[in-house]
């Protein structure tokens, strides 16, 4: 018989190797003013500290959403893109580029010019699938948790833009929000991709030995208001827990990733 004590007094990591018998409270993780981070166990709960509730815009995370909605399409059909850093108007981050690369490399390395080039193509298979109404309504049901009103009404698909590959403050949730969306039944095929994708190839050793270990997404996002700022986000999951945390500065794949694991107690 468990503890209930122990059980409490053990750290974030222990509680989530014992997710099938954590008990309804757990430890508050000591979080960094500003900081927000949202978890649930695999038991329906999701428990939300700091600033889990603030909005802010999603940056990368939205690379998540285009996984829900064309990732097994792009994945049977193999895409691939040369990013060379930029594409006509367009900028990736990574100035220099990054290469070859499928949906899992660029999804691992958040290439913007790899998704706005996928996106562009199947937005014209849409139209010609769909019609563009139905096209953008079906879009819109993905999308829609995180637009707002900041979308112009109308049936016509939106301007293919970097904003919905994450720049800007077009889409925008917060730890808790985020953290329910990937709960959702429909969605268990995005976390499959991020466990796929998104884990070392070690992970996979591991699980032929029934061991499951953890996968994240970074995500850079700017900071309304602040041109010179940006903040940052981590999503992630082992198994049936999952977790969401964002920092108010920072950037995902450095500061994200040191926090996120300090957070969970894991070692480097």
């Amino acid at each position: 018989m468990w503890n209930p004590r122990l059980l409490l007094a053990a750290s974030m990591a222990t509680l989530l190797l014992a997710a099938p018998s954590a008990p309804a409270t757990m430890q508050a993780p000591a979080l960094r003013p500003g900081e927000g981070f949202a978890i649930t166990l695999g038991d329906g709960e999701v428990r939300a500290y700091g600033e889990a509730r603030k909005e802010a815009p999603m940056g990368s995370l939205a690379k998540l959403l285009w996984m829900r909605l064309e990732g097994s399409e792009w994945s049977s059909r193999g895409v691939r893109y040369t990013c060379k850093g930029t594409a006509g108007s367009f900028t990736c981050w990574n100035h220099e580029g990054h290469g070859r690369v499928d949906v899992g490399k660029a999804l691992r390395e958040s290439c913007n010019l790899a998704f706005l080039a996928w996106i562009q193509d199947a937005h014209a298979r849409w139209k010609t699938d769909y019609g563009e109404a139905a096209a953008r309504a079906r879009m819109e049901e993905v999308f829609a948790p995180f637009l707002g009103s900041r979308l112009p009404p109308g049936e016509a698909l939106p301007p293919l833009t970097p904003a919905w590959v994450g720049d800007g403050d077009l889409l925008r949730t917060s730890p808790e929000a985020f953290l329910r969306w990937l709960m959702e039944p429909d969605k268990a095929e995005v976390v499959t991709f991020g466990k796929r994708f998104l884990a070392s190839f070690w992970v996979e050793v591991q699980d032929l030995f029934g061991k499951e270990g953890w996968w994240f997404k970074t995500g850079t996002a700017p900071v309304p208001g602040d041109p010179s700022a940006t903040s940052a986000w981590v999503a992630g999951g082992r198994g049936s827990a999952l977790v969401v945390l964002h920092l108010p500065r920072g950037r995902g794949k450095q500061e994200g990733m040191t926090r996120i694991r300090e957070i969970l107690g894991l070692k480097d």
